[in-house]
């Protein structure tokens, strides 16, 4: 069985897909899509299950993050707060 793992940034969105059975594990980048992060994580691991020849059906586990936030905040471009 595979995971998959994606984690979001801002400019690129990181996806790594994992043969839980072996221990090796494959990458694939694509540019994020910031008007709506579904289509980036759609096409990764659309793109990555295909590079592989890998089945959803071997798909056990999707995980997902992102770095978009934690990004925003050591950045300081989040929103000012309204005290």
């Amino acid at each position: 069985m595979f995971r998959i793992g994606i984690d979001v940034g801002g400019t690129f969105t990181d996806v790594t897909l994992l043969n839980a059975e072996t221990g090796r594990y494959y990458t694939y980048k694509l540019s994020s899509t910031p008007e709506d992060q579904s289509i980036a994580i759609m096409n990764g691991a659309s793109e990555i299950l295909k590079l592989y020849q890998v089945s959803p059906k071997e798909i056990d586990y999707f995980g997902h993050g992102t770095t978009v936030a934690t990004n925003m905040i050591i950045e300081r471009k989040g929103p000012k707060p309204h005290c």
